[in-house]
């Protein structure tokens, strides 16, 4: 295997755990309380992420917290009108 190869490689096998670590992370009351959802639907555009409205609502939900989706949907779309060439 050449050099390329290998690092190739590396960075495929430590995917999982970084995305296993981003998960782990999570978002605090707080944030589910005092978050407005079009700024962290239009920052999530710009880090080309799809909709992560079901995982908020996932984690706000053990804080007793509703996430307003359609806030969030109208931010990432928004985000990624305004931010195209980042889009996939």
């Amino acid at each position: 295997m050449n050099s390329k190869h290998v690092r190739l490689s590396l960075r495929i096998s430590l995917l999982p755990a970084v995305a296993a670590l981003a998960a782990c992370a999570g978002i605090g009351a707080s944030d589910c309380r005092e978050s407005n959802w079009y700024e962290v639907g239009y920052r999530d555009a710009r880090f080309r992420l799809q909709s992560q409205a079901a995982v908020y609502a996932e984690q706000c939900a053990r804080y007793g917290v509703g996430v307003d989706a359609k806030q969030y949907e109208e931010g990432l779309r928004q985000g990624r009108w305004d931010f195209p060439d980042r889009m996939t």
